[in-house]
């Protein structure tokens, strides 16, 4: 199996890993929260002269660690879609120049689909079909993933993001940014059950609910109301059960919907991916619920679940055995859906 060297900078982690098929050489993350925290969250020039600052010494890095040079290196690639355009650029400017300077072949990964393939970086046997359920800060869907590079969506949110969704609130109780680690930990001292809060069903025209798709903006309102109520009433808000309210409502939410999905469709197992996946309430409702139904659910390790280079050699290096490389002209894009991967390989001769 080929050996790739992966670059991920679609937000605000430069990140390089060695992949070869689905075990992880090195991982090299280089987080920018403290540089994003005094903003409030990811500023996206910021974003790009960070990566631009911290991209060469990342690949030196990942090398070391995985104790290889350029000449057991089988190919280059980097995430071009979706993300922040200028951040997506330095990546993917440095991956074709890589690839250009030692004559390795080229490939370009949707950022999507390495969420996918973080959960087969530890789980080696994970093959199609499954449910993925990805959840992360700008993304909330339920994808039936049949083969690589061939996905259909059958559930996403209609607005906020779930990700989108921990931080506003997080913003709104004043715990700081990045909202979805500071909502966890609190959530943990909290009851629950403390608050009623909606969960947000999507309506259909001439009646009816859609099944899977999902929103969060009710959700996030629902605990302004709350919070200024509780101000107005002159008590001192309980900080912990709003949190641990909201996170249950979200969790609940996701829970259902895959769920009911993975049994509508016939299949037995669900991998979550994404920063959210991270997130100890959705781990604990979607297992309890998974055994019930005598389903299979799967979770990356932690360090895979947030933005990382691994997941992304780990999908290249699927696309590379099943033939496919990337027309080193390939530009970024900032929005992309999953079910267009194919577009960006060459086809299959």
């Amino acid at each position: 199996m080929a050996t790739v060297l992966a670059i991920e900078t679609s937000c605000d982690e430069t990140a390089v890993a060695i992949v070869k098929n689905r075990k992880v050489y090195s991982s090299i993350v280089a987080s920018q929260i403290p540089v994003h925290q005094q903003y409030g969250g990811v500023v996206p020039e910021v974003a790009s002269r960070q990566h631009l600052e911290t991209i060469n010494e990342a690949i030196a890095q990942a090398l070391e660690q995985a104790q290889l040079d350029w000449g057991k290196i089988d190919a280059i690639a980097a995430t071009c879609a979706p993300g922040l355009v200028g951040a997506l650029l330095v990546g993917l400017t440095a991956a074709k120049t890589l690839a250009m300077v030692h004559n390795k072949p080229f490939l370009g990964v949707h950022h999507l689909e390495g969420h996918i393939y973080a959960t087969y970086l530890s789980e080696s046997t994970l093959n199609p079909p499954f449910l993925s359920l990805l959840v992360s800060g700008g993304h909330t869907s339920l994808i039936y993933v049949k083969d690589c590079g061939n996905y259909e969506t059958l559930g996403q949110t209609r607005d906020d993001a779930a990700g989108e969704a921990f931080d506003k609130v997080a913003r709104l109780l004043k715990l700081g940014y990045p909202g979805g680690p500071m909502i966890d930990k609190l959530a943990q001292e909290g009851n629950p059950q403390a608050f009623a809060l909606p969960e947000g069903k999507v309506s259909l025209p001439g009646g009816g609910f859609h099944r899977y798709d999902t929103s969060f903006s009710g959700l996030k309102t629902a605990v302004l109301r709350l919070v200024q109520q509780l101000e107005k009433d002159g008590g001192q808000v309980p900080v912990a059960d709003v949190a641990a309210s909201f996170q249950e409502t979200v969790a609940r939410s996701l829970t259902k919907r895959a769920i009911a999905c993975a049994l509508d469709y016939g299949l037995d197992t669900i991998a979550v991916g994404g920063g959210v996946a991270a997130n100890s309430g959705l781990r604990k409702n979607l297992q309890v619920a998974a055994v019930e139904h005598n389903l299979r659910v799967l979770f990356p390790p932690l360090k895979f679940c947030t933005d990382n280079a691994a997941m992304i050699g780990c999908a290249a290096s699927d696309h590379l055995s099943c033939g496919h490389t990337s027309p080193i002209t390939l530009g970024v894009e900032s929005r992309l859906a999953l079910t267009q991967v194919m577009k960006l390989y060459h086809p299959v001769e």
